[in-house]
């Protein structure tokens, strides 16, 4: 595991958490500081005192062999880890060359030490002085903030509101302090990955040329320094990206930070003044609170920012009922009561502002009016999946292979916006849907279609992949072998929706023909992959986890690519049999049972309108079909899968496998694997177990069914009908 990421939207909250995590970073940058001084004063040694120097040589092949990368995220790329692995690679040939002894080392100051010296006084120092602006805001913010809240609601109103323009000019200054230095961390650990790893490589590319014995050990070095510099590249190339992407979003952040919360398992969290009664009075001590209101559970931490400690032991009470305090009652300002189940008396807190303690009172169903503060998913674009959508892909595809696939930097370079938009609007009128593809594209550029096309991708509801996909595709590009990514791709790609997996293919068939034509257009699988992946891929909310998750998002769209005609032609490997299951069991023994990895995003909504029901049981009762029918042809060991060329639609002219005409609404079913419930609206089981009353969910990709006398949720590929 490495660092955890550092979200720019835990600097608005300020959490315990998010301090622990920033020192994480903070300790790691000193340790990589340390050891870079060392390996300065290392290489010194080396190039002044050939006497010594091999003892130095080895002291200093120890000291990369011992120095472990900590890389941001769960999961490393090919190249990060061939990067990682580059000291002990280094420290290898190091003592190879110590065994000959050879004394010549020239220019090893230009190469090695003066880039070293050059990352760590102008990353690392800028990271230090970042670190010191930030401890000092944090001081001044924090004392502030308490002078403030210390105020007398007795004053005159205009002394009050300057009290209060005075502490949001202080906080809005700590903030953008506090998402500056996040980002500079982020920046310098990055940063190390490759300006840290290059002046070793070219130090010893150096010693190659003047050592005796250099010829032979370079040769076998050699396939590992051009996969390293590859990687180098490829990692750096990866950065300007990322890193474009980070500066984006705390630009956001620091336009409008409510907008970009991340999604907490919380309904309210943050910091809260408690009046805790002493022996000679009272006293107000700062907690950091959270509020779930399902189980109405509100936990109190003691933490104190400045001092970056707790306060006292952790305490979680049960909430009776919320009150807001009137102004007359108390000389604090932003106080309301609480009363719990489990302690006598009631609890006062001050909140920060009038609006925070709006939302405490909003969140705890307090007396304060209801106001809806979370922001709504998204609107619905007006692209959709069916015929017209179907037609205006086509339409492009066809434009692009006729009459610009060898053109440079297709879909890499971008269209104008007011064109671009112009022919979205003509293909999207439902008078020219349906002319020939000639007809509509041939008065506009390549670059245009292009866009076009990408642009009516990200104007559909959802990603192409889907949102509840999206991590289990992220999870098998992470897989070590390359066998086992694309197998489990292969897999995900047909639990999407048939309109989905046929618009995907589609596509997957007109990258691979574009990438067939690499030499002319210049676009490789790989560059594909970067332009498609944020569009097909893209995660329900930014992050900067997720933006560390592209260049995982680029290599599953590589694969489709690469192996398109195996994943589309195709019917994965399912284990369907008694047989098949208890082999499977018995490979598996010592991992842990399959656990229900596609949750849906939200349980039981509020009732939708008669339309959207109705479209999201049509797709559930597809893909309950395509399970059904795999099944069914799978234990039919006599039959083979045969083609359906006969569709009812004629815009979705894609060979399907063959399929039940519909289902019985309710029906008993089979569960193929165990499963353990991560939610109480959902059902635990193991395989074998038989399932009454099993109907459509309102939930893409799940059933609904009785065992024992509860009702929940099934996963529908953990099952087959009987």
């Amino acid at each position: 595991m490495g660092l955890p990421a550092l979200e720019f939207s835990d600097c608005c909250l300020d959490s315990p958490h998010f301090r622990e995590t920033l020192k994480s970073h903070e300790a790691e940058l000193d340790k990589t500081n340390k050891f870079i001084k060392e390996l300065i004063k290392d290489g010194k040694s080396l190039i002044s005192a050939l006497k010594n120097l091999s003892s130095a040589k080895r002291k200093f092949a120890d000291s990369l062999n011992e120095f472990k990368f900590q890389c941001i995220g769960d999961a490393e790329t090919d190249d990060e880890m061939c990067i990682a692995r580059s000291l002990q690679e280094f420290a290898t040939v190091l003592r190879n060359l110590e065994d000959e002894r050879i004394r010549m080392i020239e220019n090893a100051s230009e190469v090695l030490i003066t880039p070293l010296e050059k990352f760590r006084k102008e990353q690392i120092g800028a990271a230090k002085e970042a670190k010191k602006k930030y401890d000092k805001e944090t001081e001044k913010y924090c004392g502030i903030l308490e002078k403030h809240l210390n105020l007398s609601s007795k004053k005159k109103e205009s002394q009050l509101q300057e009290a209060d323009s005075q502490v949001d000019i202080v906080r809005q200054h700590f903030y953008e302090v506090s998402l500056e230095y996040v980002f500079k961390v982020q920046e310098v650990q990055e940063r190390k990955m490759f300006e840290f790893v290059e002046p070793l490589l070219a130090f010893l590319q150096g010693l190659f040329t003047f050592y005796h014995h250099g010829y032979e050990l370079a040769k076998d070095f050699g396939d590992f320094k051009t996969q390293l510099t590859i990687s180098i590249q490829n990692t750096r190339n990866r950065f300007e990206g990322t890193r474009s992407e980070v500066e984006s979003l705390m630009k956001k952040m620091k336009e409008n930070p409510l907008e970009h919360k991340t999604i907490s398992p919380y309904t309210m969290e943050g910091y809260l003044y408690l009046q805790e009664k002493r022996h000679f009075g009272t006293s107000w001590v700062k907690h950091y609170c959270t509020y779930q209101r399902d189980s109405k559970q509100i936990t109190m931490i003691p933490f104190d920012q400045k001092s970056g400690g707790k306060g006292g032991e952790d305490e979680s009470v049960t909430l009776k009922s919320c009150t807001r305090r009137k102004t007359e009652s108390i000389e604090k300002r932003f106080c309301f009561d609480v009363e719990t189940v489990d302690r006598p008396g009631v609890i006062t807190m001050q909140a920060l502002s009038e609006e925070d303690r709006r939302l405490w009172m909003e969140a705890m169903d307090g007396r304060e009016p209801v106001y809806n503060s979370n922001k709504d998913n998204q609107n619905e674009g007006s692209a959709q999946l069916d015929s017209i959508g179907f037609s205006i892909i086509r339409k492009c595809i066809h434009a692009v292979e006729t009459r610009g696939i060898n053109e440079q930097g297709l879909y890499r370079i971008v269209g104008v916006n007011s064109r671009v938009q112009k022919l979205l609007s003509v293909l999207m009128d439902p008078k020219t849907a349906s002319e020939t593809e000639t007809d509509i594209c041939a008065e506009w550029e390549i670059k245009t279609i292009t866009s076009a096309l990408k642009t009516y991708l990200r104007m559909l509801p959802g990603p192409l992949m889907m949102y509840q996909f999206q991590r289990s595709f992220i999870k098998a590009a992470k897989l070590e072998n390359q066998e086992t990514r694309v197998s489990e791709i292969h897999s995900l790609v047909h639990r999407l929706p048939e309109k989905n997996r046929q618009m995907l293919q589609l596509l997957m068939n007109h990258l691979a023909n574009v990438a067939n034509n690499h030499k002319q257009n210049l676009m490789t699988v790989a560059n594909l992959g970067v332009v498609f992946g944020p569009t097909l891929l893209r995660p329900q909310e930014e992050t900067v986890a997720a933006i560390m998750d592209i260049k995982f998002q680029n290599i599953v769209i590589e694969i489709l690519i690469e192996n398109h005609e195996k994943i589309f032609n195709t019917v994965p490997d399912m284990p369907l049999t008694n047989a098949q299951l208890h082999l499977s069991r018995k490979k598996s023994s010592d991992s842990k049972p399959p656990s229900c990895s596609e949750r849906p995003l939200t349980l039981f909504h509020a009732v939708q309108s008669t339309e959207k029901q109705e479209q999201r049981n049509s797709i559930i009762n597809s893909s309950l079909e395509s399970v059904s029918s795999n099944a069914n042809s799978t234990l039919n060991s006599s039959s083979s899968l045969q083609p359906n060329m006969n569709s009812s639609d004629p815009d979705l002219d894609v060979v399907k496998p063959t399929r039940p005409n519909s289902l019985t609404p309710f029906r008993k079913a089979k569960a193929l694997y165990a499963c353990k419930a991560e939610h109480d609206s959902e059902l635990s089981f193991t395989a074998g177990t038989v399932f009454d009353n099993v109907h459509p969910s309102q939930e893409p990709g799940w059933l609904e069914g009785t065992l024992n006398g509860k009702t929940g949720l099934i996963p529908e590929n953990y099952v087959e009908f009987l």
